[in-house]
């Protein structure tokens, strides 16, 4: 546009200057010449307000592309949609055992593990999350909690929820988890809050409040407070008591208070977090308090290329009035027993393995070691060695481990048994998740 007034202006100064002006008179001359020079000022001052309209024009089409960059960055960013997602898992499992001459003579069985079912989702920026299993024996909620994000980097669940301990999620990579879960301390779920703060700045934080284990306390009303899937105290061993009996002295956990502080560190491909757990709460014998537990942890959890390394050393105490040294954990529909206070180690060693072998796309190789010791009851330590190796292929997940222990529940032994002799068990618990 500027161009084209130019042009226009240009040529009505040539009409004013036609060679048919020179025959003019000398006043007419110098009218000519006050007329040319009023024509340039009208130039000027014309072609600086054409300046300024084009840059108008251009602050606007500036605005306007800004205007449709953000409007389509808003289309094309995703869209929270309310639901619920239905999911689950259907497992068998296989054992070839050293304790069992029934076993060993059918060489080894197989049986139906579970079916489970998942349920994740939100309705309303709510979250849900839930698991049940069904087994054979026992029926049992693994968790059911909803949460809320209520800031970019802390998220706040209630229910039936994880308590942060140890290396999270697990700290273990076979199908056994590791001793310390027979001990409480891995993978339990209790009825309480948890705070989450997500690894921002290098480091992460939980921090939970549970009132009672998930079925209730030492009074809820349940059919049978070993049909749980977590181990949590349900008594105290009195003098006499077997170690699979029912409690004699019922307790419950209660009023517990939990936290998990993870620094993560990295140097070029090594990538690490270092945490440290602890928990503190109550004991209650149905009629007022009966003692105090607490546990504290270090734990490591380092990646390199496809090799994961966990590391944990872990100590716990059962403070309970009367002074038991043993105490009754109840779990898949059984009763067993632990040492009122004891130290654990564990360390696990996985090599991870991408492939395309069918609808084969992964295999894990790992090995994991896990000791108990320095027991307040006088038995002998509990020991478990993993080796062995998970493939994933599609919607299959299979476990194949090869376990020596002793003294470890659902390897021949107990966690407060006093054996010397080390078990072995041959193990393929194969799932289908969807």
């Amino acid at each position: 546009m500027k161009t084209h007034c130019r042009i226009a202006l240009i040529a009505a100064a040539g009409y004013l200057v036609t060679p048919a002006s020179f025959a003019a008179t000398p006043a007419e001359t110098d009218e000519i010449k006050q007329q040319l020079s009023q024509l340039k000022a009208q130039i000027a001052a014309l072609e600086a307000r054409l300046a300024e309209q084009e840059e108008t024009q251009a602050e606007l089409s500036n605005q306007q592309l800004e205007l449709a960059a953000n409007e389509s960055a808003e289309q094309s960013a995703p869209v929270s949609e309310d639901g619920i997602k239905l999911g689950g898992a259907i497992r068998t499992n296989y054992s070839h055992t050293s304790y069992s001459d029934g076993n060993k003579d059918r060489t080894g069985d197989f049986a139906f593990d579970i079916f489970r079912l998942n349920l994740n989702g939100s309705i309303g920026d709510v979250l849900l999350n839930a698991e049940i299993r069904f087994f054979d024996y026992m029926t049992a909620v693994k968790y059911a909690y909803v949460g809320y994000q209520f800031t970019d980097d802390w998220q706040v669940q209630a229910g039936i929820t994880q308590v942060p301990f140890g290396n999270w999620p697990y700290n273990s990579h076979n199908w056994f988890f590791s001793t310390n879960y027979y001990i409480g301390l891995e993978d339990d779920h209790d009825l309480g809050i948890l705070f989450k703060r997500q690894l921002s700045d290098n480091w992460q934080l939980d921090l939970g409040f549970f009132k009672n284990d998930e079925l209730g306390g030492v009074d809820g009303y349940v059919g049978s407070r070993a049909d749980r899937y977590s181990y949590d105290i349900v008594g105290a061993r009195l003098p006499g008591d077997g170690i699979y009996d029912d409690p004699a002295q019922p307790l419950g956990e209660y009023n517990t208070l939990s936290g998990r502080f993870g620094y993560h560190v990295s140097q070029g491909e090594l990538k690490t977090e270092l945490g440290v757990s602890a928990l503190a709460g109550g004991l209650h014998n149905g009629q007022t308090r009966a003692g105090d537990y607490h546990a504290w942890a270090v734990h490591s959890n380092s990646h390199y290329h496809n090799w994961n390394l966990q590391l944990q050393y872990t100590k716990y105490q059962y403070d309970v009035d009367n002074g038991a040294d043993r105490m009754a954990v109840g779990a898949y529909a059984f009763y067993d027993s632990i040492a009122a206070e004891a130290t654990s180690a564990t360390v696990n060693l996985a090599y991870s393995m991408p492939v395309e072998w069918g609808p084969v796309t992964g295999l894990q190789f790992y090995n994991n070691y896990g000791l108990v010791y320095d027991k307040s009851d006088g038995s002998r330590d509990t020991m478990m060695n993993i080796t062995g190796f998970s493939v994933a292929a599609g919607g299959l997940f299979t476990y194949f481990d090869l376990v020596h222990a002793k003294n470890q529940p659902f390897v021949g032994g107990s966690a407060s048994g006093d054996s010397s002799e080390t078990e072995r068990r041959f193990n393929i618990n194969i799932g289908y998740y969807f």
